[in-house]
């Protein structure tokens, strides 16, 4: 059916002239245009972000020639004024009719571009912009349907590519709805012939397009059909009793009818209540899962959650993933992603609305972060700040996800998308409400993060098309507004993709049942949003009081974990140092303690100094425990005044200096030099010992200062005699601990042993077998033989090698 409309707005075309000065004032004004937007000339106006196709002398003719939809095209060049002023309503455009792209699509072509000329040519372009209209399966001499008088009144160009496609002939688009007015008799059969759970008829005027519209808009769902009822057909309309025009039933197998009730007769609200309709889905798509069948992954069932509030363990959530694995990716951070990370921790700091253990920690690491002067950081050193491993009180961060208002019904889909969206809304939101002075500082931190660490780099590219500027934000809530309105944007344009899930299809948000003032109409039916109102929601529902904190851990439980993480990590930081110092050792024989023995002078001087050493820090234990005794913060003065070291920062807990200094006492040799002693007297090494039978005592023992003196009264009493160096790594090694249960007569024993040493036999053999077993010695001798055995057969190898490859010389 074919209908004319007048111009419904002005006219632009970038036309030539005739007369040599019309020709001069027009060169004079492009080329001042050209000056002004280079931009535009080097990238065009369109991008892959604005769900317009991008045309090309590579895809041109595939996509216009006999295509199965309809094709609506913009011809323009890029330094066009007029071009650049139309290009934000046809993105507009765009985006109204995406639901409609089985049946129309729209393109774009520059013919600024060199490459792009001859298509124009051959399309017979002449002035810019133009949009033309190919119909499905167009032949390859078709140079599309012109629109006179390109407006820019979205609502004009819609109806416009109403009136083409119902021009098609057949072939009829196979993806195109029927668009002419239904009648009774069709309605009659109607659910003979289709199978479909719901049959919506749009009631209206002859010359309304609504009933068209919707019938297109819900073209990419099933289970669904619409069709268009005039006002003159009298049997359905006193069938069905309608009195009001537009108006929408719902109407059923054996002639049972509903009206449809929505907020204001108009096309968006017809379409959002049609696709909510049980059964409704997306074509492809699965059907949406009850709530409580749900489950967002193989051993996590689902939480079942308030779809109106905001959950803190999102939020949570969100920090531990981009802190701990989309930050964790750049091993090195330096320049512009340095920056990137300072502005988005200052953010956090100041307007996330945590509880006091998370913030204490993102104050912590902001603090660190600002203080970095180099043009570059470590993820470690980061990774050691928000682990906190300078155990500062009441500071630590979730140390997993779990994620409650943003689940998906599969374990791929939401989550932290849905909460980075929630968290940077949030954070507007607080900036507000703390009267901050900069309305861009949460945006710029926003599109600073997501260009440099967002794991989705194509989400990214898209999202830095779309914020490629800011100059609109002049206020805190117009900052609000502004992430509102983009979040919207990309909800449309991936609505209906595989990232999409089935149980929270992507809409404009708010929806009409969330807030019913936020949305309304122009004058000619159009749907618009009453930005007051929308402000008035997004205010309310990202408050920091309205944030529920279900399915949180408690602080208690944070701060147990951390602690046994830095636990863990010290553990194993110990085993590897320890396994270096044995590598390190076995790899240099010169520092082998068997093959170096120093003279007697220096072991003597060395004992001296270790002596010397036990006793300072016997006292710096001493002082500790006093200052424990006292009250507890007289330890940390007395160590500083001990070592001469001034007074640890406040936010240091006295416990983990004790713990240090402690850890650094186990990890001192217990044996730092032997001196020979008879055979009978055994060495404790209480590394050993702690995994015997007397774990509990001997750590008692070994961490009193009665052991300390025993042992410093036995080095003054034993004779210098020569030092071996045997470490307690060796020790162990070697096999060279022997271990008693310790009586309670043990301190009569150590003396006992002591007198024994004094009659040490001097004879060499004895001294090797201090702490050996015969065993020991049998294996030692048999290596060294083996050995030897091995460096003879290499000489020999190679001596008979040398002399094979002289002779060969000689005989050549």
């Amino acid at each position: 059916m074919a209908r004319s409309l007048g111009r419904a707005g002005a006219t632009s075309r970038c036309s030539s002239r005739k007369t040599v000065t019309g020709r001069a004032m027009v060169t004079a004004y492009w080329l001042c245009v050209c000056v002004l937007v280079p931009a535009c000339v080097k990238a065009g106006l369109y991008t892959s972000s604005d769900q317009v196709l991008l045309l090309s002398p590579d895809n041109v003719h595939t996509l216009l020639v006999n295509s199965s939809a309809a094709m609506v095209v913009e011809f323009y060049a890029s330094w066009c004024g007029h071009c650049i002023a139309f290009s934000p309503v046809y993105k507009k455009l765009a985006r109204d009719i995406k639901e409609w792209k089985p049946a129309v699509n729209l393109a774009a072509l520059d013919c600024a571009a060199e490459e792009n000329r001859k298509i124009c040519i051959d399309y017979k372009i002449r002035g810019y912009p133009t949009v033309k209209f190919f119909h499905a399966y167009s032949k390859a001499d078709a140079v599309g349907q012109e629109f006179k008088g390109v407006s820019r009144d979205v609502r004009d160009l819609r109806h416009k590519i109403i009136d083409k496609l119902e021009t098609h002939s057949e072939p009829w688009p196979p993806a195109c709805p029927p668009l002419e007015p239904t009648s009774q008799a069709e309605i009659d059969h109607f659910f003979e012939t289709n199978s479909v759970h719901h049959l919506a008829l749009i009631f209206e005027d002859f010359s309304s397009y609504i009933g068209r519209e919707v019938t297109l808009d819900l073209l990419q769902f099933e289970n669904i059909a619409v069709r268009r009822v005039l006002k003159t057909e009298d049997a359905l309309v006193t069938k069905l009793g309608v009195t009001e025009f537009p108006s929408c039933y719902l109407y059923y197998p054996g002639g049972n009818f509903t009206k449809l009730h929505v907020q204001i007769e108009a096309r968006t609200f017809y379409a959002l209540a049609l696709q909510k309709l049980p059964g409704v889905v997306r074509s492809g798509r699965p059907p949406a899962v009850p709530g409580d069948d749900l489950k967002n992954s193989t051993d996590e069932s689902w939480k079942p959650f308030n779809s109106s509030r905001v959950y803190m363990a999102d939020l949570e959530s969100t920090l531990y993933y981009s802190l701990y694995v989309e930050v964790a990716a750049h091993t090195v951070i330096s320049g512009e992603a340095l920056t990137a990370l300072k502005k988005y921790i200052s953010v956090l700091s100041k307007h996330f609305p945590g509880r006091p253990v998370v913030m204490n920690l993102l104050k912590s690491v902001n603090s660190w972060l600002q203080s970095q002067t180099a043009d570059q950081i470590s993820y470690d050193a980061l990774e050691d700040i928000l682990d906190n491993t300078a155990q500062m009180p009441n500071a630590a961060l979730p140390d997993d996800t779990k994620w409650v208002g943003c689940q998906g019904s599969q374990p791929h889909l939401r989550r932290y998308p849905c909460g980075l969206w929630t968290l940077f809304h949030v954070l507007t939101v607080q900036a507000k409400n703390s009267t901050a002075s900069d309305p861009l500082e949460v945006l710029d931190a926003m599109k600073r993060y997501i260009h440099i660490f967002f794991g989705c780099r194509q989400c990214a590219e898209h999202f830095g098309n779309m914020v490629d500027s800011l100059v609109e934000v002049k206020t805190l809530s117009s900052a609000i507004l502004w992430l509102w309105a983009k979040h919207n944007r990309v909800n449309n344009r991936i609505a209906g993709a595989l990232s999409e899930d089935p149980q929270f299809p992507k809409i404009q948000w708010p929806s009409p049942e969330m807030c019913s003032a936020c949305h309304t109409v122009t004058d000619n039916g159009e749907h618009r949003w009453n930005t007051e109102e929308v402000l008035a929601f997004l205010l309310t529902y990202f408050s920091s009081s309205r944030i529920l904190t279900d399915y949180l851990e408690s602080d208690r439980q944070m701060l147990e974990k951390q602690k046994d993480r830095n636990a863990r990590y010290q553990r194993d930081l110990e085993a590897e140092k320890h396994v270096e110092r044995k590598t390190r050792e076995a790899s240099d024989p010169g520092a082998h303690p068997l093959l170096s023995q120093p003279n007697e002078q220096e072991e003597e001087e060395e004992g001296e100094e270790e002596g010397e050493e036990e006793e300072e820090e016997e006292e710096e234990d001493e002082a500790v425990a006093d200052g424990y005794e006292d009250g507890g913060e007289a330890a940390p003065a007395a160590l500083s005044e001990m070592k001469g070291k001034p007074e640890p920062t406040p936010w240091i807990h006295p416990e983990s200096l004790v713990g240090r200094s402690r850890r650094k006492a186990h990890r001192r040799p217990s044996i730092v030099g032997m001196r020979p002693r008879g055979q009978q007297e055994d060495i404790v090494d209480l590394d050993s010992f702690v995994n015997q039978h007397y774990k509990a005592r001997a750590v008692e023992l070994a961490s009193s200062n009665r052991v300390k003196r025993r042992m410093l009264q036995r080095q003054k009493e034993l004779e210098p005699q020569p030092v071996f160096r045997l470490g307690m790594e060796l020790d162990a090694a070697l096999g060279m601990v022997g271990l008693q249960p310790m009586e309670e007569d043990f301190d009569m024993d150590v003396r006992q042993r002591q007198e024994e040493g004094r009659s040490y036999r001097g004879s060499w053999i004895s001294v090797l077998s201090i702490g050996f077993s015969k065993l020991d010695i049998s294996l030692c001798v048999i290596l060294y033989l083996l050995s030897f055995f091995f460096l003879l057969s290499m000489y020999l190898y190679f001596k008979k090698r040398l002399r094979l490859r002289r002779a060969k010389t000689t005989l050549t």
